[in-house]
């Protein structure tokens, strides 16, 4: 049987997101057992909710996706909170904080490229 994909799906940056979320439950994997309904579940969501926004929002009008991006930059910071406390409890290595942030950071750039592709795709249709 044929696989039936969506658009969204072929995105880069969807993709990319895909991975960090692979990363944060490996990450998290090792945490303290007492973090499973604090720190566990908030960086697990929060990783989540960067894929879940490109998903939702990419189906939406152009101004809609902007917002749907805007709030999946708003999870990205979620996530690198969630990677400053789980150093600081000592959960996560050095190394591994630092690998969270490039990768955010490349998510984020990502999603910045597409907000201003989508904002002079708005433009356009405005002069036309």
């Amino acid at each position: 049987m044929e696989e039936i994909k969506f658009d969204f799906e072929d995105l880069k940056v969807y993709q990319k997101t895909l991975d960090y979320i692979d990363f944060v439950y490996n990450l998290t994997d090792k945490f303290s057992k007492h973090e499973q309904y604090g720190l566990i579940s908030q960086f697990q969501r929060a990783s989540q909710s960067i894929a879940l926004n490109i998903g939702e929002g990419y189906g939406e009008t152009k101004p809609l996706f902007i917002r749907y991006a805007r709030i999946s930059k708003g999870s990205i910071r979620e996530c690198v909170v969630c990677t400053t406390i789980a150093l600081r409890r000592k959960y996560i290595t050095i190394d591994e904080n630092i690998e969270s942030r490039k990768r955010l950071a490349e998510i984020s750039k990502m999603l910045a490229g597409l907000v201003s592709f989508v904002k002079l795709k708005i433009a356009e249709s405005k002069n036309n």
